[in-house]
């Protein structure tokens, strides 16, 4: 038996589903991230992604990448959640509140928790997944009020505001798109 075989765009690593391919990318569960897989995926030009709950997806039987036929395109999913030393007032409120006391939500006042795939774009599958079985990876609380969900792929972000009932689409720039731009900004005059 080979150890890693790719068949119908599903990869499998000594048996066990490991990821799927989408054009010249390999999206590969972080668990089997090793040399050894690296240098086969390179070695046909698939250039790897690794991403957590890729495993647990493939093997709950989900169609993923060039296996899933008519399948809407999931975006990957970050779970941004107020830093523990930020403004305790600034916590679990709701955007209204947060707006009015302090203004828009700062991602300076943030972290990540969570980037992966959760395999839907709904967010509030999104939110009962995080709440009640988190995915390997998941570093923070059970989401709730406060929190920011960042739906997003090759093509930009699109980012959520936890609220007291449901999400609201919010405008969010994470702090090193910010730098980026400041700097890009200050070096052109």
């Amino acid at each position: 038996m080979q150890g890693i075989t790719l068949k119908n765009g599903l990869i499998s690593y000594y048996g066990n589903p490991a990821g799927y391919t989408e054009k010249d990318t390999a999206v590969v569960d972080s668990c089997f991230q090793n040399d050894e897989l690296t240098a086969w995926l390179k070695s046909r030009s698939l250039m790897p992604h690794w991403t957590d709950g890729v495993l647990e997806r493939l093997a709950a039987g989900e169609q993923l990448g060039a296996s899933a036929e008519n399948a809407r395109p999931l975006k990957n999913v970050r779970i941004w959640q107020l830093k523990p030393d930020t403004n305790v007032y600034k916590k679990f409120i709701s955007l209204d509140e947060t707006k009015k006391q302090f203004g828009a939500p700062d991602s300076a006042d943030y972290r990540i928790a969570y980037d992966g795939q959760l395999g839907t774009n709904d967010l509030e599958v999104i939110f009962e997944r995080c709440n009640i079985n988190h995915p390997p990876g998941y570093n923070g609380h059970s989401l709730s009020i406060s929190d920011v969900v960042e739906l997003y792929d090759s093509t930009g972000s699109e980012y959520h505001y936890c609220d007291h009932f449901g999400f609201k689409q919010i405008e969010f720039e994470p702090q090193s798109q910010a730098e980026e731009m400041t700097q890009t900004m200050t070096q052109s005059f």
